[in-house]
């Protein structure tokens, strides 16, 4: 699976390495970690990363670089934890001689002229993880810090069903570098007490559909100053995870760009619906863009549907 990509990689001179906007820690970090990893093994290599930012995962370092379409003429760009064409951080891959993809997503459209892509995984991180540990390729601090960071955050700490006893060799794997697991989650969990009283308010927001979907719908002039849509978008998601007798949870927030869906599950596939509204992702997480609070409210009733027909099966 993965001597095509190695290949790619040898061959081009210069590397430019996207993911998905709005990035959580398996977005930054399988591309931290795997810009690191080339520059490690390939010293001759001109290795950029694109895209946008999250304060939130500043700690990570790893500033973005701001380069010139010229720059991807006789490039490979590589694109990390994407399913979706449009929901790539910088259209110019397209300009590549070259594309290659990493994803643990649900296959949905053609992106790239070589795709390495496994929905077994529970993280982007853990595949590219896979990648260095079967094709030999040396690993640094950076490089293992980046995505045992990823690896952490798309697998819930470890808890989501999508993690099996590959995920904890690949964790293994990656702490053979001296990396500092405890710094890693002091700035991924560590809250600001301001933000745990508005969490415990929004636990107060939860409502429920006839089929007992919870969900928290969040207007933009709700959202505390100066705080990034995404970012909350997911952490108010997690709010819901653990509510007894509920399955299927969503959490609407909204942005300059639109609404933030996350869909959420222990049980059921909803993807179908995420899809339905653009989006995509995997069979019991995935998350999409809808422009206005209306639509937010057609997808909702389009999952109490879908989750009542697989409740009956």
């Amino acid at each position: 699976m993965f001597k095509e990509a190695l290949k790619a990689i040898k061959k081009y001179d210069r590397i430019i390495i996207h993911r998905h906007k709005h990035p959580d820690g398996d977005a930054m970090g399988s591309q931290l970690g795997l810009a690191a990893l080339i520059k490690d093994n390939f010293k001759d290599k001109d290795v950029y990363v694109v895209g946008d930012t999250s304060a939130r995962l500043s700690f990570m370092g790893g500033t973005m670089d701001d380069i010139p379409d010229a720059y991807y003429t006789d490039a490979l760009a590589i694109i990390l934890d994407c399913g979706a064409s449009h929901l790539i951080c910088d259209e110019r891959y397209k300009l590549a001689a070259k594309t290659l993809r990493f994803d643990h997503h649900l296959y949905c459209e053609k992106i790239a002229d070589i795709d390495v892509i496994d929905s077994s995984y529970e993280s982007a991180c853990g595949l590219v993880a896979m990648f260095a540990k079967k094709c030999k390729l040396k690993l640094s601090p950076a490089s293992a810090t980046a995505l045992f960071t990823g690896l952490v955050t798309d697998s819930g700490r470890f808890v989501f069903d999508s993690v099996t006893s590959r995920t904890f060799e690949l964790a293994a794997f990656l702490m053979s570098q001296p990396i500092d697991t405890n710094s890693i989650y002091y700035h991924l969990y560590a809250e600001e007490f301001s933000d745990i009283i508005a969490r415990s308010d929004n636990m107060h927001k939860i409502k429920f559909t006839q089929n007992n979907i919870a969900y928290i719908y969040t207007a933009r002039k709700d959202l505390p100053e100066g705080s990034d849509a995404a970012s909350i978008s997911r952490k108010y998601a997690g709010l819901m995870r653990d509510i007894k007798g509920v399955y299927v949870w969503v959490n609407f927030t909204e942005s300059d760009n639109g609404v933030l869906v996350e869909l959420r599950s222990n049980r059921y596939n909803v993807n179908p619906v995420a899809v339905k509204y653009g989006g995509g992702g995997h069979e019991k997480a995935s998350g999409c863009v809808v422009p206005d609070k209306e639509t937010a409210m057609n997808l909702l009733a389009d999952l109490d549907t879908l989750a009542k027909s697989q409740m009956k099966e």
